[in-house]
């Protein structure tokens, strides 16, 4: 545990942080599960909100750029294949 004021009031930050960023984790996870699951079925809209939510985490600083964009490019590679 901190001993320090300081040291004290950034854990306090960074559990804040944390909810914050495990948050938008499950929803950038879940949306792409969803994706998935609906497969060939997968509409335009539930694409684009995966995209959304993947590029919001990215943003955000809880994926790396280039994660975002290796997972984007994944989902639709993924897709493709199914609807072909």
């Amino acid at each position: 545990m901190p001993i320090i004021k300081s040291a004290k009031k950034a854990l306090r930050g960074s559990k804040k942080k944390r909810v914050f960023n495990e948050r938008r984790k499950r929803a950038m996870r879940n949306t792409v599960k969803e994706v998935k699951k609906a497969g060939p079925a997968a509409t335009a809209e539930s694409l684009s909100a995966a995209y959304q939510a993947i590029d919001k985490a990215a943003k955000r600083g809880v994926i790396k750029k280039n994660t975002a964009a290796r997972k984007k490019s994944r989902l639709a590679k993924s897709l493709k294949k199914t609807t072909a």
